[in-house]
């Protein structure tokens, strides 16, 4: 059996890092909530988990469309303003309105998780 040398075999690696997705790219799409977490007692999570599941995200591009219950949808543009492993600082603007930053993390399971002050609304890729 033939072994690979150290020389392809640190080329095969370098060139499988190189085709990794950016954050930005890894957000693309549209994300659903599923479910929340961080909210404290049973009343305050199904409540929570209702509104959750009424939330989306969708990113195309540069543009963002935010999707929460009793408003209509918000769209704007967005930019990666911190990378922290699986963590990102997103910066979203909306017209000639200051930006507004907020932070979403992806999870080992493909998921996303999205920071609300305290409480995570976490969320699923839609698959068309």
């Amino acid at each position: 059996m033939r072994r690979i040398s150290p020389l392809i075999f640190a080329s095969i690696a370098l060139l499988h890092a190189g085709c990794s997705k950016s954050p930005r790219d890894r957000l693309q799409g549209k994300w659903r909530g599923v479910g929340v977490e961080h909210v404290a007692g049973e009343k305050a999570r199904v409540s929570a988990e209702g509104w959750a599941k009424q939330t989306s995200l969708n990113f195309d591009g540069a543009n963002v469309t935010v999707a929460i219950p009793a408003e209509a949808p918000q769209t704007g543009t967005f930019k990666v303003a911190k990378v922290e492993g699986n963590r990102l600082t997103l910066d979203f603007k909306q017209g000639a309105k200051d930006a507004a930053s907020t932070d979403v993390r992806f999870t080992t399971d493909d998921k996303l998780v999205w920071s609300l002050g305290g409480a995570d609304v976490v969320m699923t890729r839609v698959v068309d």
